[in-house]
């Protein structure tokens, strides 16, 4: 498959707005994680906080902190010039990030990183608790945090493919995850670089051919839709999918047409089950598309989480994954 680099220009709002769109769908949806608290009868999720966690309003989760991880591995001792990984490096972020003693680990997620000794030893013990759990391997945690591969192998699809399955595989190593960290990753890179939500489709050519037409059928699943049917979503597939649906099936006002971002997030929380996921894994895309711009101010000012960051340590972060220089 060619590279695509040449073919359009990313833009650096649409590429602070990947991050910054997941790290708003995941503190946005954070409350109302498996019915913590009701959804608003309005149809519009607020910023409140609590959920798994004692997490503050605006305050991202796992989603977001596992997002970061990844993006200050893949840039870290200058790798960005070549776009060399470093699973390791990726891997020791992780664990970091885990002996802080977050307030709420996916189960698969959690029972990885305990029982891996350093960062080089993640995908061995995933493949291990893959073998006691077959369905734990294929969970929706390593999707949630895939955004950062995009950004960093943007136009180049065939290093982008195998660094989100080798990401995916540290934690979750059911072909599957890694799968949909493809297919979401390539949206997101067409997102970026294309001005379009469609892109999750040209995924479909770099998936295994014995699996390639099953993700056809649950693609098309998504966009029949409605996106409120896909739940439970807390296995990869009906994540993807109602993500997906949230994002295709969310129209906002024709003459705002930036603000499918904000219509589109409070569908996907109101979706319920794992809202903070569905809602950053929504919001990486839709962020990609419409930009940072398009996140509402008032959200961009209460986001923050670990290591540190706020909206703006975000926004710079995913410029140098991309390699894009500050303004």
């Amino acid at each position: 498959m060619a590279d695509r680099a040449e073919q359009a220009v990313a833009s650096p709002d649409r590429i602070e707005g990947v991050l910054l769109g997941a790290a708003a769908g995941d503190a946005l949806g954070a409350g109302y994680e498996f019915g913590c608290a009701p959804f608003p009868t309005d149809g519009r999720a607020r910023m409140i906080g609590g959920g798994l966690g004692p997490f503050a309003p605006g305050e991202w989760t796992d989603d977001t902190a596992m997002t970061v991880a990844i993006a200050e591995g893949l840039v870290a001792d200058g790798r960005r010039a070549d776009r060399g990984v470093d699973l390791a490096a990726i891997g020791a972020h992780f664990l970091d990030w885990f002996r802080a003693d977050p307030p709420d680990v996916g189960n698969a997620t959690r029972a990885v990183l305990a029982a891996a000794r350093d960062g080089a030893d993640l995908a061995r013990a995933a493949r291990h608790h893959l073998d006691g759990h077959p369905r734990g391997g294929a969970g929706n945690g390593a999707l949630m945090r895939t955004a950062p591969v995009a950004l960093y192998h943007l136009g180049v699809e065939a290093a982008m493919a195998e660094t989100a399955r080798a990401v995916a595989a540290l934690t979750h190593a059911d072909p599957l995850a890694g799968d949909a960290c493809v297919l979401w990753c390539v949206g997101i890179d067409r997102a970026v670089r294309e001005d379009r939500l469609d892109g999750v489709r040209d995924g479909l050519a770099w998936i295994p051919e014995e699996r390639r037409e099953r993700w056809a059928g649950w693609l098309a699943e998504a966009e029949a839709g409605p996106p409120e049917r896909f739940r439970p979503n807390g296995f990869t597939v009906p994540a993807l999918q109602a993500a997906w649906a949230a994002c295709l099936h969310t129209v906002a006002d024709e003459a705002a047409p930036d603000r499918q971002l904000e219509v589109a997030l409070h569908r996907a929380v109101g979706i319920g089950d794992d809202t903070d996921t569905v809602a950053a894994i929504a919001g990486a895309l839709l962020g990609g598309r419409w930009g940072a711009a398009a996140i509402p101010a008032e959200w961009r000012a209460m986001l923050h989480g670990w290591p540190g960051l706020d909206a703006d340590g975000l926004a710079s972060l995913a410029r140098t994954v991309a390699g894009v220089a500050e303004a």
